[in-house]
């Protein structure tokens, strides 16, 4: 429907119950037909059994009876027996594509740890390695420090800087 043309409140009332109604008519008739399928089934596998006779008779017909019970009760454990199968195979292989797909490896937390320490856990507890690494480090002399700060300050050379400026601005 366009933007300008709305459909009243009671336009869309009426349409919804009729949608009701036709909706309820047509569960009333898939009940009526799955009723109708179950008799039509009932009586073609199990017709009603012929009661009138003698005892011998009546003996005969429960003892066929409960043949087709234990009979159906095989079968039905036989199906339980398969389920039961099928369903470890599928848990076995949802394991498997668990284990080929991978185990997600949790984030490793940071532990500080002294480079003693690390060499230690990594050749054993029986190895004794110290590693002194600042050994190793070139010596640095602090004047050369403080050299290179006193040329870098620009508060002292603040005003050599602005005679630069002035004799570029004035030519």
């Amino acid at each position: 429907m366009s933007e300008g043309k709305k459909m009243t409140s009671s336009r869309r009332h009426h349409l919804k119950s009729l949608i009701l109604q036709i909706a309820a008519s047509w569960i009333e008739e898939e009940t009526k037909e799955a009723e109708a399928a179950k008799e039509a089934y009932m009586a073609e596998h199990c017709p009603t059994p012929d009661l009138s006779g003698d005892q011998a008779a009546l003996m005969e017909i429960c003892k066929k009876l409960h043949q087709a019970l234990d009979k159906i009760d095989e079968e039905r454990y036989d199906a339980e027996a398969k389920v039961s199968k099928t369903d470890k195979e599928i848990d076995d292989l949802k394991l498997k594509v668990v284990d080929l797909a991978g185990v997600k490896k949790p984030a490793l937390k940071k532990v500080r740890m002294s480079a003693d320490s690390m060499l230690q856990a990594l050749l054993g507890g029986k190895h004794k390695v110290t590693m002194d690494l600042r050994s190793n480090l070139k010596q640095v002399k602090k004047e050369a420090k403080e050299e290179a700060a006193d040329a870098g300050d620009w508060r002292k050379n603040i005003e050599d800087k602005a005679d630069r400026k002035k004799m570029f601005e004035t030519s």
